[in-house]
């Protein structure tokens, strides 16, 4: 298989699709962690101090993993942005490391791949 054997407008569909489904999620998360820390957890009351803390150690929590999943997004964003721009280009399918074909079940899997499994699994394992 090569690059010029892919369906293009198929992988493209899949990207933007990827893209609204995650720039959806984006807007989900803002508007989950909008409220501030001391709106979410309540005013501190002293007799319920230890409730308090548990609260406020959970929310804070949240609000890490909501930050983590926003950053992850913000970066797959850019990353199938730039797939779209490689499907424009004719370079869509291609292994930015060793120039041959990226397989289709692993753009399948994952349309904004740059690299064949190979090179990916390198990567991984250093």
């Amino acid at each position: 298989m090569t690059p010029s054997d892919l369906d293009l407008e198929h992988f493209r569909g899949l990207l933007s699709t990827h893209h609204a489904q995650i720039s959806r999620a984006l807007v989900a998360i803002h508007a989950d962690s909008s409220t501030s820390l001391e709106d979410a957890t309540g005013e501190l009351n002293s007799s319920s101090l230890d409730d308090h803390l548990g609260d406020l150690a959970t929310e804070t929590h949240d609000r890490e993993v909501e930050y983590g999943l926003e950053e992850n997004a913000d970066e797959v964003i850019l990353e199938i942005d730039a797939a779209l721009k490689r499907v424009d280009d004719g370079t869509y399918g291609v292994c930015a490391a060793c120039g041959k074909p990226i397989g289709k079940q692993r753009l399948e899997a994952r349309p904004w791949a740059t690299l064949c499994i190979d090179d990916q699994r390198r990567r991984e394992h250093g």
